[in-house]
């Protein structure tokens, strides 16, 4: 049985990479997902699967979100009522948080407790904002089977200056070091955020978001 796939389109996020990743994805899985770019509440609202990406500043996300008239509520019923699957990318994954404090205090979702600050390394030389390859320290988790990590795993690509700090250590899936441990990837039961860009992580991208797309919270 085909299933949707909702990105959620509020004027911030990579949209065409992410449904690009998403469709290969979907080749390479064998899977029948049809994927929509969406700024209609409606249809991410009754969609099976849900994605929220997000690039830029935390308020204006927020702001962008708020915008768009129904569809925070749109995505409660989604993710709350109906329990669907539901990942949020870069800023998505910061907008799930309880508030974000770049530049201003911004209310968040509230969905993943906790404050998305600046990321401060305890290595000077480490550069803000945070951007390359990196491999992940991480625990087990479905979005994350079969795929290699620690030290000699597949690398995950990272570009932010503020990051998830969440209230539950249980929350955090994967760390990434950079001058000490930063909020890789969150998850609560059907709900889950990647601080990195899986649609930009290659093969640790594609099997990812393969996973999400077979995911049975």
């Amino acid at each position: 049985m085909s299933e949707t796939v909702a990105i959620i389109d509020y004027g911030s996020g990579n949209l065409h990479s992410a449904a690009k990743a998403f469709e290969r994805a979907t080749r390479e899985a064998g899977l029948d997902s049809r994927i929509a770019v969406t700024g209609d509440p409606d249809v991410v609202a009754a969609a099976d699967r849900v994605v929220l990406p997000g690039v830029g500043a935390y308020a204006d996300c927020r702001r962008g979100l708020d915008a768009v008239p129904g569809m925070v509520a749109a995505m409660e019923r989604a993710a709350h009522e109906r329990a669907r699957p539901f990942l949020g990318i870069c800023v998505g994954m910061q907008l799930l948080a309880t508030r974000g404090l770049e530049y201003a205090v911004t209310p968040g979702l509230g969905w993943i407790p906790g404050d998305v600050g600046p990321i401060r390394p305890a290595d000077p030389a480490l550069k803000i904002p945070h951007m390359g390859w990196n491999t992940l320290a991480a625990g087990s988790h479905p979005l994350l089977a079969g795929i290699p990590t620690g030290p000699e795993g597949l690398h995950a690509y990272f570009v932010h200056s503020y990051a998830l700090k969440a209230d539950r250590p249980e929350d955090v899936v994967a760390e990434v070091d950079y001058g000490g441990p930063v909020t890789a990837m969150v998850a609560r039961d059907n709900v889950a955020g990647t601080q990195f860009h899986p649609e930009k992580s290659q093969r640790l991208g594609l099997a990812l978001l393969a996973n999400f797309l077979k995911w049975r919270p």
